[in-house]
């Protein structure tokens, strides 16, 4: 049964998918390079491995292997100290011809911009604004999904203030979308799951630079060696399932989700007024009808007839992927802490790094050397007792009184008996 098993990433799995569709006719092979970024002859390759080998001849024959064009360690070093003394202030590609020229060293000048862009020994150069134009449709049906959140007085002045996520479709208009307290990552986490299991995987997602959907932190020195930059929660989940994320540089840019969101401000609203509605809970039960009235209305034919969204793999769990994951240190007491409270791990043996996942429901899990811990929260913190070091006796010296013997003798005279003590005494 194990050698039936094919282990394939999310990208992987976009590609089987998409040279399917080629196969059967269904996408021809100059929109599916564009779909995958690949030439049309690289497409029939994939097309004709497929057909001799099956979904395994499209996995990555370069897993696990080391690139044979890889720069050492120590030859970096001495371009970079190059750079830092002799070439400082040069350009990648003035950089990389004087490289070539005075130190016999040969490197590509992109490969040498990115890592100068990591040590900051290069600055991206501004370049002109570009000019911006009418966009047309996605011609196939999941190819790209628009995502926003709406602040509106929902129930105008029956209920409090809310959130509608919303999902629409670019290339054919159907939305979909729910009712939430605020405009967050779980929210966006539970909207995206609602939308798959209705639709599929789409290819990619467009939204703007909320918070939420870009990440903004600083880059650690792990993600600096790696030249990785800090992703937010919502693009580490669509990440892991190959789902590419657009970010839009304008609200224009994403004018479909806008305008519909207008529709929904006027339309929306006066059918909940008429319904009675007067909270999310009622509000998300009556959007189950009215989803599909709207988009019998304001939905369009797309101009290819191809469903580009991806079924679930078989066993995979929604939740593990969309869901908050932050990576805590277990203290020598097997306790962590998450949002300024701790919790004691139960298991007998636990790695020095665990990962917290906090899921859409609410429920959190701690997980370490891939399996989950079990755990409690810790209430009440024990009450240490410190010893004062105030508390030890104090000394009475002892003074002779002013009858005693010692005290009659002169002054001189005591000093020769007690040396004369001591000398005896030795």
């Amino acid at each position: 049964m194990g050698e039936d098993i094919i282990k394939m990433s999310q990208k992987e799995l976009t590609k089987v998918h998409i040279i399917r569709k080629v196969i059967d006719s269904s996408l021809k092979q100059k929109e599916a390079a564009e779909k995958l970024s690949l030439s049309e002859r690289q497409i029939r390759r994939l097309k004709e491995r497929m057909r001799i080998e099956g979904d395994r001849g499209l996995t990555h024959r370069l897993r696990g292997k080391a690139s044979n064009r890889r720069i050492e360690e120590k030859q970096w070093e001495k371009i970079l100290n190059l750079c830092r003394t002799v070439y400082r202030g040069f350009g990648p590609t003035f950089a990389c011809e004087k490289l070539l020229e005075r130190d016999k060293i040969k490197i590509s000048d992109e490969t040498l911009r990115r890592r100068l862009l990591v040590e900051g020994l290069w600055v991206k150069q501004r370049k002109a604004r570009k000019h911006r134009k009418w966009r047309e449709r996605k011609p196939c049906f999941g190819e790209m999904v628009q995502l926003d959140g709406s602040h509106h007085p929902w129930f105008e002045d029956r209920g409090d203030k809310c959130v509608l996520m919303g999902y629409i479709d670019d290339a054919t208009g159907n939305k979909s979308g729910q009712f939430y307290e605020y405009e967050g990552t779980l929210p966006a986490f539970a909207g995206l799951k609602q939308y798959i299991k209705q639709n599929g995987i789409p290819l990619s997602v467009y939204v703007d630079k909320h918070s939420t959907y870009k990440g903004g932190g600083k880059q650690t020195i792990e993600d600096e060696l790696n030249d990785r930059f800090s992703l937010s929660q919502f693009e580490r989940a669509c990440k892991e399932l190959d789902i590419k994320v657009i970010h839009a540089n304008s609200a224009p840019a994403k004018g479909r989700i806008e305008r519909s969101f207008k529709t929904d401000q006027d339309r929306l609203v006066k059918e909940m007024r008429l319904a009675g509605i007067k909270n999310i809970e009622e509000a998300n039960k009556f959007l189950k009808s009215y989803w599909p009235k709207h988009n019998k209305r304001f939905a369009v034919k797309p101009a290819k007839d191809v469903d580009m969204h991806r079924s679930l793999p078989v066993g995979m769990n929604l939740d593990v992927n969309l869901c908050i994951k932050i990576k805590r240190t277990v203290r020598n007491d097997f306790t962590i802490v998450q949002h300024k409270k701790l919790y004691q791990i139960m298991n007998r043996t636990c790695p020095r790094k665990v990962l917290v996942e906090k899921r859409i429901n609410g429920k959190m899990l701690i997980s370490g050397n891939g399996s989950y811990l079990k755990y409690k929260p810790i209430t009440l913190k024990p009450v240490i007792e410190i010893k004062s070091k105030t508390n030890k006796t104090n000394k009475i010296t002892w003074r002779p009184p002013e009858d005693h013997p010692w005290r009659r003798q002169p002054y001189k005279k005591r000093i020769a008996l007690s040396k004369q003590a001591t000398l005896t005494v030795v």
